[in-house]
């Protein structure tokens, strides 16, 4: 028989890989307006550019030399990037915000409110506001993405064809912060979750989405505009390091903060070790849509309609009763084992980041000993709540 030795190819991150110390010497990185071609400053490690600056640039042979400078601030410097005034129409701005607002009050009276990150029910969200708003009034929607310089950024990091979405995200006087966290997809599951996805999927999760924000008011500091620690994505265990107690107390310690202008408009790799402020302001209602944009590549090779092979598969489960490991292999096979992408409003994060994926309903139904016929009504409404 084989001796299955231990070796230096260790191949997951847990708890042991995270030392405080590495994260520390990763944090004093500096970044210099030097180094960066088209950026007019860096505040807190953070370089600014003008969209009057940039869209000309953008328009011009140095397109893909600009991009290139947001992808390398992205992975390898401090992962943040501001961009001024992308947003200059303020009547579309502020008629958008006046339609989100409608939107707000119109599912307050219906929405449960669950939310990710943050207290349930602390902030107003308008989950999907991408195809709320483009549905409600188009001519608005065009106006309102017609800017270049998103456009440009998120080619910069995903390529062509990335895939928007969009979340508002209104937090009043008073509102709590979030805790520290890393964003989907990693950033989306529990410590215990991430550690069996192997390192090179902690690697290169981050490239899968863009995190975005425009700000629809003037964001000051205390109004509590988004917490960063820049450089943190480039800690390799980080989806670990960002739900431990040491790191989140370095997270509070270390953060930065920068006040946004209505109109403009923060990026940052997904990876990095983010939250929402507190708004501490009297009367500051702080309004911010969020943009997860995401790469075109994360798609399966063909459609399959998993509801019908589960409802044909599930009676020769219960009647085969297989060992644990098989039945977990079956369901591998035929069911989806992702709770993403869903539809927020229907199926929100309540009581914990994510609802019950396919798989999870299985083996619960299974378990619990459902009949065909109530298993195929909990699967029903498990696909259709995910539906627009």
């Amino acid at each position: 028989m084989k001796d299955h030795h231990v070796t230096g190819h260790k191949g997951y991150f847990g708890k042991s890989d995270c030392s405080a110390e590495a994260f520390l010497d990763l944090l004093e990185d500096r970044l210099s307006v030097s180094e960066l071609n088209f950026a007019g400053s860096v505040e807190k490690n953070i370089p600014i550019y003008a969209a009057s600056d940039i869209e000309p640039i953008l328009a011009s042979d140095q397109r893909q030399a600009l991009m290139a400078e947001w992808a390398y601030v992205f992975s390898q410097r401090s992962g943040i990037v501001v961009i001024k005034g992308a947003l200059s129409d303020m009547e579309t701005i502020d008629q958008t915000t006046e339609l989100f607002n409608t939107i707000i009050e119109e599912e307050r009276l219906e929405s449960s409110g669950g939310d990710h990150f943050g207290e349930r029910g602390a902030n107003d969200r308008i989950w999907n506001s991408l195809q709320k708003l483009c549905l409600r009034d188009p001519k608005l929607f065009a106006r309102y993405f017609a800017s270049p310089a998103i456009a440009a950024v998120s080619e910069a990091w995903l390529g062509p064809w990335s895939q928007m979405t969009t979340q508002v995200n209104l937090v009043r006087p008073g509102g709590k912060p979030q805790v520290c966290h890393r964003d989907y997809h990693l950033g989306f599951m529990t410590l215990e979750q991430a550690e069996r996805f192997p390192a090179h999927a902690h690697l290169f999760s981050g490239g899968l989405t863009l995190q975005g924000a425009i700000a629809h008011c003037d964001v000051p500091i205390e109004s509590g505009p988004t917490k960063l620690l820049p450089n943190s994505q480039r800690f390799a265990a980080g989806y670990i390091a960002a739900q431990l107690p040491e790191f989140r107390e370095i997270f509070e310690e270390r953060f930065v903060q920068l006040p946004l202008e209505k109109g403009d408009t923060l990026f940052f790799n997904p990876a990095l070790f983010h939250a929402a402020g507190e708004n501490s302001s009297s009367d500051i209602h702080r309004m911010v849509n969020l943009l997860q944009v995401s790469s075109p590549m994360g798609r399966s090779l063909e459609q399959i309609d998993r509801p019908s092979m589960l409802k044909a598969l599930y009676p020769a489960l219960a009647e085969l009763n297989l060992p644990r490991d098989q039945l977990d292999a079956v369901v591998a096979a035929s069911a989806e084992a992702y709770p993403f992408p869903t539809n927020l409003d229907t199926d929100p994060p309540i009581g914990g980041l994510a609802s019950e994926s396919q798989a999870e309903l299985v083996k619960r139904a299974l378990s619990e000993g459902m009949t065909h016929e109530t298993f195929n009504a909990a699967l029903d409404q498990n696909f259709s709540k995910r539906l627009p």
